[in-house]
């Protein structure tokens, strides 16, 4: 027979959302001290009802907490209920808004209503500390959020949904965040809220842009950029603009990517969004060097990267590095592209992103490449493949993998090679991402001829087929060498 309070503690431990928690979060969600609820948590562990899973981290088996929670049903009032599940919302969603000063600090903070919980939210003493603390309770996110929307509790599920995408442990895949964020949506669109569903459309499509999934991420932006025009909100009408860019310059339609940047950078400087202005001349830099427009790229890097570092902000100057590093190895000038990548690399690092530490490594990969450096290109190609398998980022894998045929082709393997590129175009035809595809056959091509002309041949053509929506010089280039190529095949 547990004495009162324990018994108390455990019938509402069961309406905590997932199966493990820690000491802070079971005593908002009971109302206690800290002291008191190590206590009573003890008492339970001790029963054998809780598990200790780590230092002040508890678990229920599943069956003790199904039976903790019809116990909470039958034995507590609902206002009692809806005020435990309170507390304890209110502390992950103040505590999440306390990692993202850390985690993203350059994002805005939503205005939160002040916490019904009992103790303040967690304070972190440093990046790692934040980062450490969203990889706990990564798990835990997407049950909060559901358990809030169940509950009716539609303010907390959108706040929560989007603070906790500024939240989340630098290691998450985005896949993590889409499996409960259109839930949140939901909730901010039943209370009607422009503004969380402006921030949420926008998170929703940066975060399909991230897996590939690159129609339901444009139409999520353009929900977005239509709602901000109506709203009359030109800050998130210019993150729609610039997102919409991105997806552009995915599908390689540069000028219309190119447009959009430029749209989103005067309506940021218009609204004082300096820092945003920055980003999105990063991603017009990244425009013109995807064109082949090697001077217009130089100057935008340039002034991109003088306003991250002068802003402070890691990443974005991360990003600038990684853009200034393909402009020094596009012109052939390999030593200050391996210096700037590897600082871009360090910052990665240090903020333990693996999706941009496995992207900038396809930078590295090349450089090294060049370098005639084809063991350590090889490496570091395939870390990046293995990183973004994790994060769920097909296209960016598959750039791993041509990486790896085009350094094996360098070392004379031509089998391996080959089998690479098939392996990387089978991704770009099943992503529908036609440029790539014409760049991998012509690899493909390339590693095949002449020891097989005819299948050579085959490649080349159907790369010249994929071709035919692009009009950028750095297309036209490509265009008219694979011309040359067939020529001289049928000749």
């Amino acid at each position: 027979m547990l004495p009162p309070h324990s018994g108390r503690l455990f019938r509402l431990l069961g309406l905590h959302p997932g199966p493990e928690f820690g000491l802070h979060a079971a005593a908002a969600l009971a109302g206690l001290t800290l002291s008191r609820a190590r206590q009573l948590l003890d008492d339970l562990v001790g029963a054998h009802l809780l598990e200790q899973s780590g230092p002040d981290r508890f678990q229920f088996h599943d069956l003790l907490r199904a039976y903790a929670s019809d116990q909470a049903h039958d034995e507590e009032p609902s206002a009692e209920r809806e005020a435990a599940l309170r507390r304890a919302l209110d502390w992950y969603l103040h505590t999440a808004d306390a990692a993202q000063t850390w985690l993203q600090p350059g994002e805005d903070h939503l205005p939160l209503p002040e916490t019904t919980a009992p103790l303040p939210p967690l304070a972190f003493a440093d990046y790692d500390a934040a980062a450490d603390w969203a990889e706990r309770e990564r798990a835990t996110f997407p049950h909060l959020v559901r358990a809030a929307a169940a509950a009716g509790l539609h303010q907390h599920a959108w706040q929560l949904t989007a603070t906790l995408w500024n939240a989340l442990s630098a290691s998450a895949a985005f896949a993590d965040w889409l499996d409960f964020a259109p839930a949140g949506l939901a909730s901010a669109e039943h209370m009607n809220d422009t503004n969380g569903q402006l921030l949420l459309l926008n998170q929703l499509g940066m975060s399909h842009r991230s897996v590939d999934q690159l129609d339901q991420a444009a139409d999520y932006l353009g929900r977005a950029l239509n709602l901000a025009r109506t709203a009359g909100n030109r800050t998130e009408e210019a993150h729609a603009l610039n997102l919409l860019g991105l997806i552009h310059l995915r599908t390689r339609r540069l000028e219309a990517a190119a447009a959009h940047f430029a749209q989103s950078i005067g309506i940021f400087r218009e609204v004082s969004g300096d820092r945003w202005a920055a980003s999105a001349l990063s991603n017009l830099a990244g425009a013109h060097l995807e064109a082949g427009c090697l001077r217009e790229a130089e100057a935008a890097i340039q002034a991109a990267l003088a306003a991250h570092r002068a802003l402070d902000s890691r990443q974005s100057v991360g990003n600038a590095l990684w853009l200034t590093a393909e402009l020094h190895r596009e012109r052939g000038e390999i030593e200050a592209a391996r210096e700037a990548i590897d600082e871009a690399l360090k910052i990665a690092l240090s903020l333990r992103n693996r999706g941009l530490e496995g992207f900038w490594l396809l930078s590295l990969g090349d450089i090294q490449r060049a370098d005639g450096q084809h063991g350590d290109a090889l490496a570091s190609y395939r870390r990046s493949a293995m990183l973004h398998r994790r994060l769920g980022d097909r296209s960016r894998e598959a750039l791993a993998w041509r990486g790896t045929g085009r350094t094996y082709a360098a070392m004379d393997r031509h089998g391996e090679a080959a089998a690479f590129h098939r392996q990387a175009a089978a991704v770009h035809r099943d992503l529908r991402a036609e440029w790539e595809l014409a760049v991998e056959l012509d690899h493909l091509a390339a590693t095949l001829h002449p020891q097989a002309p005819d299948a050579a041949r085959a490649h080349w053509a159907e790369s010249l087929t994929h071709l035919t929506p692009y009009t950028d010089p750095r297309a036209e280039s490509l265009r008219s060498r694979l011309e040359r190529r067939l020529t001289e095949i049928d000749g």
